[in-house]
């Protein structure tokens, strides 16, 4: 699939105004990148780096913001249409946004999120 970067952003951007409101407000020091891909796992869609909320604690403060990195090459090498691609963003948003949350891949693949 080909798309532009700038349409990949804005589908990510369309991804995270979905979000539901009262999860966005309960997301804490958390910011999100478009990346191309993942330099050492280049099939890796998205990644969550960081202290999940349920992690956190009374010592928690000082800390660079959580990261969440959406891989557009990656997810572009696997959808065919540009529906294609709205769903798997849509997905990996979620998924990511999950862990921050404390939400495990097991569970997500659990609940239909893998």
């Amino acid at each position: 699939m080909d798309m532009t970067p700038a349409r990949f952003d804005e589908l990510v951007g369309e991804a995270l105004d979905e979000v539901p409101p009262e999860l966005a407000r309960a997301m804490d020091n958390v910011a999100v990148f478009v990346e191309p891909r993942h330099p050492e796992e280049s099939g890796l869609l998205g990644l969550y780096e960081g202290i999940a909320l349920t992690e956190r604690n009374s010592d928690y403060g000082g800390v660079l913001p959580d990261r969440i990195t959406i891989y557009r090459d990656a997810i572009l090498d696997i959808c065919e249409t540009e529906d294609d691609v709205i769903e798997e963003v849509a997905i990996t948003v979620v998924h990511e946004i999950a862990h921050h949350f404390g939400i495990d891949d097991a569970k997500l693949h659990e609940l239909g999120w893998g």
